[in-house]
């Protein structure tokens, strides 16, 4: 079983909502990437925090759906949503197996 598509439309509406969040964590990586160096840990803190806001919320989204199946087929989703998110949203995707 592939959730190929289910993942697609998740995604799609995850970038479409969090449009905003999306557009502050560039925003918050270009401020870190022009930061002094003694204003650029606390710019990468700010960053890394909208992250991980991001993050959570892609995890809620995969574990409202995953909580619907099965203990085999929600893993299989789960991976494969964390695959996606990968390939998608590199930045979202390194702590998402953590939530």
């Amino acid at each position: 079983m592939s959730f190929d598509d289910v993942i697609r439309r998740q995604l799609d509406l995850f970038e479409q909502e969090c449009a905003g969040l999306i557009a502050e964590c560039d925003a918050a990586e270009r401020a870190y990437d022009a930061a002094a160096r003694d204003e650029a840990e606390e710019r990468y803190a700010d960053y890394l925090e909208l992250v991980e806001t991001g993050t959570e919320r892609l995890a809620e989204l995969r574990d409202n759906f995953a909580s619907t199946m099965n203990e085999i087929a929600a893993e299989e989703y789960e991976h494969e949503f964390n695959t996606a998110v990968q390939r998608r949203l590199p930045r979202f995707a390194l702590q998402i197996e953590d939530f």
